[in-house]
């Protein structure tokens, strides 16, 4: 399996109003491990941001959980983050930072972010903290809760746009580029 092509038969997901109430929220004050080796704030962040959640990475060798390519908006997050890693300097010149955050574990990112060669930090809520605080929208597959595909922009750390449902999630970066060029004060 070519974790990095989508099949052309992905189910699309539907809006199902999970994530609506987001836009206008601060980000909480926790902190969650990153693949710097080092606990990050996202109520500290300063500036630009774009946070892509997704719901894992899978690895090569390693069988995705069964009948992930039939779960509306599972598949997708290798394509999702090379769109991001192929954006970077752009996103970068527009004074945006550019943050990838799933339930793995740090160690189990580090490994997706030297094999993809990602330019920016995971951030890992193994422990779903922002699903508590910001009623994040999340699935069930096997025995993993995951988070749902979603992109948030924030200014500091209020959130001002999110993306959801992301769909096809390999064009994500170059939408989120679009907004912040057409909406960005």
């Amino acid at each position: 399996m070519n974790l990095s092509e989508l099949p052309n038969d992905l189910p699309i997901p539907s809006d199902d109003g999970a994530a609506s109430h987001l836009v206008g929220l601060n980000f909480p004050s926790i902190q969650l491990n990153s693949t710097d080796g080092i606990s990050v704030n996202l109520n500290n962040f300063i500036g630009w941001s774009v946070i892509y959640f997704y719901p894992m990475t899978g690895q090569p060798e390693v069988s995705l959980p069964e009948g992930w390519d039939s779960i509306p908006g599972a598949r997708g997050c290798t394509p999702q983050s090379c769109s991001f890693r192929d954006h970077f300097d752009e996103l970068a010149a527009l004074n945006v930072k550019v943050y990838g955050l799933s339930t793995q574990t740090s160690a189990y990112q580090l490994e997706a972010k030297t094999r993809l060669h990602l330019p920016f930090t995971l951030i890992s809520d193994s422990q779903l903290q922002l699903k508590s605080v910001l009623t994040l929208p999340t699935f069930d597959v096997g025995k993993l809760e995951l988070y749902k595909r979603l992109t948030i922009i924030m200014n500091n750390n209020k959130i001002v746009k999110v993306f959801y449902p992301v769909f096809p999630p390999d064009k994500n970066a170059k939408d989120v580029i679009a907004w912040l060029k057409s909406n960005r004060g």
